[in-house]
């Protein structure tokens, strides 16, 4: 039933006292203590709000520090990728400085090989010749050589033996009895280093004046190590 408008407050609740048969004090208390359980739980919201609010707060600043971390790892990622940047560009660099050293290598390898090609060529006519005694050519060995080789091989060579040059190797020896140096000699004709090499090869060991004599080809260092590698092998 709707309140009459109009009648004092004080009249409806006597008018509803009467209704309910209760006291009009009692029901004024009932009001008051809803009144303050309105208030106690208007109060207990607005605490729970304010402490929601407080979190949120937290949680504002907590996001806010952490957008600035990651714009912070950002600029870190931003440095990083410069430099792995920077690191590509220099390790192609280097790449390229490699496959042009490898080919520069590759060149210089082949010109070694012909390099030791030639050098074995300009040195095909040359024999070695070892233990002659010091000073025993006198200031002319070719001429030396021209009388003592054929002694020395029993070889009659036809036509004789012609030198385009021959000389010691080595710094002069100050002291007499020091081993002497070995000499070189090369020869005008190229089939007669071999004629010469067969007649020393059958007729060894020769000596002259105490000296025991040896006559080889004359090789390269490099033919010289591939043939100790060899003869190594063959010795196994």
């Amino acid at each position: 039933m709707g309140k009459p408008s109009g009648i004092p407050a004080q009249q409806l609740l006597f008018s509803e006292a009467l209704q309910l048969n209760k006291p009009a004090s009692s029901l004024v208390q009932s009001q008051d203590m809803a009144g303050k359980e309105q208030v106690t739980t208007m109060d207990r919201i607005l605490q729970e709000i304010t402490v929601v609010s407080r979190k949120l707060e937290g949680m504002d600043t907590a996001i806010t520090s952490l957008m600035t971390e990651t714009k912070s790892m950002r600029l870190v990622i931003a440095g990083f990728q410069s430099c792995v940047t920077g690191l590509e560009h220099r390790i192609a660099t280097m790449e390229d400085h490699v496959y042009t050293v490898l080919d520069k290598d590759q060149e210089l390898l082949f010109l070694h090989s012909k390099l030791i090609e030639l050098e074995a060529r300009s040195q095909r006519d040359n024999i070695r010749l070892f233990g002659f005694p010091e000073h025993a050519e006198g200031t002319d060995i070719p001429s030396f050589l021209l009388s003592v080789l054929p002694k020395l091989t029993e070889t009659v060579f036809e036509p004789p033996l012609e030198f385009q040059r021959a000389h010691r190797l080595g710094p002069k020896r100050k002291d007499g009895t020091s081993k002497p140096r070995p000499a070189i000699a090369c020869l005008l004709r190229h089939e007669q280093v071999h004629q010469l090499l067969s007649a020393a090869q059958a007729h060894r060991p020769f000596k002259t004046d105490g000296y025991e004599i040896r006559i080889t080809d004359d090789f390269s260092r490099e033919t010289n190590e591939r043939r100790k590698g060899f003869l190594a092998l063959r010795l196994k």
